[in-house]
């Protein structure tokens, strides 16, 4: 099984950027930790922070992966074009929030992903991406 995990803008600063919203633990030591856990699925990491190479990596792994893993950080709110994507590739995509968006401000509560997207985890901090792996097992 092979499942990609994109993260999108600012989420490369997870450990430094409001801990008390996303914690102190920063996504690459993370991201080893659940290939530890999975030793069986070929897990994969991206983050950008531009929407553009967001898109080309959806593109790029939309038809030879079982699953995609999508935190689009405030991209989820804004892209048209990532939403259009995941409409247009075949591998089901998660889509995945460290936050319950729900209970900030209120422009976090429309996400152009969601109705596109097979399933959506939010809220459980970094536990929402082993979530996600789940709901591909």
């Amino acid at each position: 099984m092979k499942i990609l995990i994109i993260n999108g803008p600012n989420l490369n600063l997870l450990g430094k950027r409001e801990p008390e919203i996303y914690g102190n633990l920063n996504f690459e030591d993370f991201f080893k930790n659940l290939q530890t856990k999975y030793p069986e699925i070929d897990l994969e990491y991206y983050q950008s922070n531009i929407e553009g190479e967001i898109i080309s990596k959806l593109q790029e792994a939309g038809f030879d992966y079982n699953g995609i893993i999508l935190n689009a950080g405030a991209y989820t709110h804004t892209s048209i074009g990532i939403g259009d994507c995941i409409k247009a590739i075949v591998t089901p995509v998660v889509e995945v929030h460290i936050s319950n968006t729900f209970s900030r401000e209120t422009f976090r509560h429309q996400s152009y992903i969601s109705p596109n997207a097979k399933g959506i985890i939010i809220g459980f901090g970094l536990q929402s991406y082993d979530l996600a792996i789940q709901s591909f097992l």
